[in-house]
């Protein structure tokens, strides 16, 4: 997971607990361990080329990519060519 914008290092930190959470606090099995990035410096271009050129997981396959925008305004279109141009 891979969070970028105002305040990410909260969607940082709530994925994190959540995942920790899910297992009460003890160890997280391998295959259900979610690696968690947040990117308040950097442009979306570069986390956007990092997510699909370099993002992987040790052991499961990852098969797509989940563009998750929270905000007022519709980015859809211009999100999704961003991520394409990446």
């Amino acid at each position: 997971m891979m969070a970028w914008g105002r305040e990410c290092s909260s969607w940082d930190d709530s994925v994190d607990m959540a995942n920790i959470e899910q297992f009460t606090f003890g160890e997280i099995p391998e295959d259900k361990f979610i690696m968690t990035t947040w990117h308040a410096n950097d442009p979306l271009s570069e986390v956007f080329w990092y997510a699909k050129n370099n993002a992987f997981h040790p052991t499961v396959e990852l098969k797509g990519t989940v563009l998750v925008h929270i905000s007022a305004e519709n980015r859809e279109r211009e999100l999704l060519v961003a991520y394409a141009e990446a």
